[in-house]
């Protein structure tokens, strides 16, 4: 959530970096002053009401003292109007809170002014591309014929199990799968400093909110009903990211200056209803409405925020090299960010079947846009409560990076190798039909 000091006080300037999303979110803003405007006025008549009953029941107090009853029952009478005057006016102000609010929800947070201007992905900066694209002396395979001829993955029975969308990992797949998740973990907890944490895969919809998730794509998960309840359908939802709990670990919590940084890793399934909804990519692994991920999250001072995106990003581009796969780094511009994001990289991996990238990775920081919808502060050592930057990033996601592995690693007589990264975690070199 932005801060309405900032909108008060420089709505031009808000306008015009929501502007550069595309999306038309800055028409919000008028509505938003309105809104502001109507509760201020109103607060600011209660304040006068309440200064003028405060001194009438004085008088009161006076005119009982002196047996003045009658002009005291008059001067009841009084503080009753305006008692009831104040009590529309705090209805009033409560109900422009709550559409200013509402429309507050729905603004995306401004770009960093570093973040260059465009439309779409076609418009995404090239950062840096890492190593060489793997070189056949045949034909590549996709990762659906490697998958099928290897039986890593039975894509029919993922489907009669859950419908499209779904795979059933078997034998040595979900020991690959089971692998690279063990490896990516015991990277960044060992290597990188993260701290491991299992959180709940069902979340109350304020975690939701308090990542920006909710509402704009509030249609795009999936509620969770328990038995044929109907009436708690809603109250928990599958999470879409392990970044929905993680991030919401310390909300509406004050931390002090010496805590932070903060940094956890989490693996979880992600479940996402949206997958595949364009009509492409559903083939196979690459668009799948489950999926597991490695997530990092980072609670860092506002001061420390863009450092410690780079150092985010180096530790999710460590899990592609120790792997040695090729990838590209590119940094979103405005019209392509996330709703949270202020500023985002896409590491995307080279898969050699498909002949393109994967994006398998985005490291965003959000600053502190979703540490104010979760009222979660810091207090300095100067005493002062601050909202802090709030950091994630993909370390990495699967099934992407499972796909770019098998179609890197693929040889002429169809087995796969293993790199040596993972060779301690599988107890082989090689999978073979």
């Amino acid at each position: 959530m932005l801060d309405i000091k900032l909108i008060r006080e420089r709505p031009d300037f808000v306008r015009q970096r929501l502007a550069t999303r595309g999306a038309g979110e800055e028409q919000l803003i008028e509505g938003i002053l309105l809104a502001d405007d109507q509760r201020r006025k109103a607060l600011a008549e209660v304040e006068i009401l309440k200064a003028t009953r405060n001194r009438v029941s004085k008088e009161i107090g006076a005119l009982m003292g002196q047996k003045k009853f009658a002009e005291a029952d008059a001067k009841k009478v009084e503080t009753k109007d305006l008692g009831d005057q104040i009590t529309a006016l705090d209805q009033q102000a409560k109900t422009a809170e709550g559409a200013r609010d509402g429309l507050m929800l729905r603004l995306p947070n401004l770009p960093h002014e570093s973040v260059a201007l465009g439309k779409g992905a076609a418009d995404n900066p090239l950062v840096r591309r890492h190593g060489e694209k793997p070189d056949f002396a045949f034909q590549p395979k996709s990762h659906v014929e490697l998958c099928e001829s290897l039986k890593l993955v039975d894509f029919a029975r993922g489907v009669k199990l859950s419908g499209s969308g779904f795979l059933l990992y078997t034998n040595w797949g979900a020991k690959l799968e089971r692998a690279l998740i063990q490896y990516m973990l015991d990277l960044h907890t060992r290597e990188h400093g993260y701290t491991e944490v299992a959180p709940p895969l069902m979340v109350g919809p304020q975690c939701l909110e308090g990542v920006g998730q909710f509402p704009k794509f509030k249609d795009q998960y999936y509620g969770v009903a328990e038995g044929n309840d109907a009436a708690k359908l809603g109250q928990l939802y599958l999470i879409p990211t392990a970044e929905t709990p993680v991030a919401n670990i310390h909300r509406e919590e004050i931390l002090s200056e010496k805590q932070l940084p903060i940094c956890y890793c989490a693996y979880t399934p992600c479940f996402r209803g949206e997958a595949g909804a364009a009509g492409v990519g559903t083939r196979g692994m690459i668009r799948v409405h489950q999926f597991d991920k490695v997530e990092l999250i980072k609670i860092v001072k506002p001061e420390d925020g863009y450092a410690e995106q780079e150092k985010m990003l180096a530790d999710a581009e460590r899990v592609l090299q120790s792997l040695g796969l090729h990838y590209r780094v590119v940094e979103l511009c405005t019209g392509d960010m996330g709703f949270a994001s202020a500023k985002t990289y896409d590491i995307e991996v080279w898969a050699a079947g498909q002949g393109s990238y994967l994006e398998v990775s985005s490291v965003s920081n959000c600053e502190d846009f979703q540490s104010r919808r979760m009222n979660m502060r810091f207090k300095t050592e100067a005493g002062e409560n601050k909202f802090p930057h709030i950091l994630n990033g993909s370390g990495t996601a699967l099934a992407r990076l499972f796909v770019a592995l098998v179609e890197t690693y693929q040889q002429v007589d169809g087995s796969v190798l293993i790199p040596p990264a993972l060779q301690p975690y599988l107890k082989t070199n090689q999978l073979v039909p």
